[in-house]
């Protein structure tokens, strides 16, 4: 079954959204086919016919949020757009995500379910902090091209970038100590993470 394949139709779409919904509000163990088709609007067979067994089901809708995410911070990566505009409004939508019901729901998933089911924490790797390297890295390519970036390591400091991106918020929300974050708290975190990243990456006048 190739990607193209099943990436398309209205039956399709509902399939990808009733999981997401289960997904998020029973976690991937307690999550069944049976739950997901009703809240999806269709039969079984249907659901069956795009996902051979759940944890396909999963990967796909993973990858497809993460797709979307990836997609929207590319476009507030403008080659032409300066360092610190760019990387702002990419962290902005980076917290947005992680403080999201269905980014902390991935999350945990991934943390309870790997170790039984090595392949999620793989899914969850390759179309999370792996494709969020690749695309942050572009960006850092074409800014060192331009001369506004000193990277040697482009690997390193968009995977340094994404860490700074998740300090306070997140440990918080994951912890349970806080659940509600202002949007100066935000801003926060994010100029914290572009400020600290230029001053180690930035090209000096």
């Amino acid at each position: 079954m190739t990607t193209q394949k099943i990436r398309q139709g209205r039956k399709f779409r509902q399939v990808l959204d009733g999981a997401r919904q289960v997904f998020v509000e029973m976690g991937y163990e307690r999550a069944n086919v049976d739950e997901i088709a009703r809240v999806a609007g269709v039969s079984k067979a249907t659901l069956y016919s795009y996902f051979p067994d759940k944890r396909q089901l999963f990967s796909e809708v993973y990858q497809t949020e993460i797709l979307n995410l990836a997609d929207g911070a590319l476009e507030l990566l403008s080659p032409d757009a300066p360092p610190e505009q760019a990387l702002r409004g990419a962290a902005k939508r980076l917290i947005g995500y992680l403080m999201s019901d269905f980014g902390i729901a991935m999350f945990r998933i991934c943390v309870t379910e790997t170790p039984r089911f090595p392949e999620i924490g793989q899914a969850f790797y390759e179309n999370g902090p792996e494709l969020g390297r690749a695309r942050l890295g572009a960006y850092f390519r074409q800014a060192v091209a331009r001369g506004t970036l000193v990277i040697d390591d482009i690997d390193l400091a968009a995977d340094q970038f994404f860490q700074l991106c998740q300090t306070t918020i997140c440990d918080r929300m994951l912890c349970g100590v806080q659940t509600k974050f202002s949007d100066d708290d935000i801003a926060r975190v994010a100029e914290g993470a572009v400020d600290m990243f230029l001053a180690r990456y930035a090209a000096t006048p």
